[in-house]
């Protein structure tokens, strides 16, 4: 699970009020990753003493107070045997941006995709997505589906290429 507050100051931090022991519990349990379990939940519940419904209920409520950002599964790509995976960075006009990054998105094999400022002159790409591949070719293709995809709406693009792994966790909170 991956924290994220909706403080005014950005620090996106808890805020202290955020939680409460027993929300605090869950989130320790889960930062990790769930329980490799067909019933992860129920298996969470027992290892919390918990009922199931409550953790559940604790998990949406915080979710919509924007303690949870997501609930995801992060795969490593490379095990599944996707070894050439790019991020493909394109010049879309502001205005559009949104709606050309869900059509993105919703690509099988779009993992990612999400908007960041431009750095004018040098970098004029406002939209990211990364696409995977077990071959550069391959990644290569899907771009170039990408970018007819989004026809006249490119005003261009390219394609970083990953050369290694980097951790994916997100805020973890301490034990106290």
């Amino acid at each position: 699970m991956t924290l994220q507050n909706q403080d005014a100051c950005g620090t996106g931090l808890p805020a202290a009020g955020g939680m409460d022991p027993v929300d605090r519990r869950i989130i320790l349990a889960t930062q990790a990753g769930l329980p490799l379990a067909e019933q992860p939940y129920d298996v969470l519940a027992e290892e919390l003493g918990l009922p199931v419904d409550e953790v559940l209920a604790r998990i949406r409520a915080m979710q919509d107070r924007g303690v949870i950002r997501r609930i995801a599964a992060v795969p490593n790509h490379y095990a599944l045997g996707y070894r050439a995976n790019g991020m493909s960075v394109w010049n879309v006009a502001d205005e559009q941006a949104r709606a050309i990054g869900r059509e993105v998105g919703a690509l099988d094999y779009v993992s990612h995709c999400y908007l960041r400022p431009r750095h004018l002159p040098l970098w004029p790409y406002n939209l990211f997505a990364m696409v995977h591949g077990k071959t550069r070719e391959e990644v290569a293709a899907r771009v170039e589906a990408i970018a007819a995809l989004l026809g006249e709406h490119c005003r261009g693009h390219e394609v970083l290429y990953s050369t290694r792994i980097l951790k994916k966790t997100g805020l973890r909170i301490k034990a106290v």
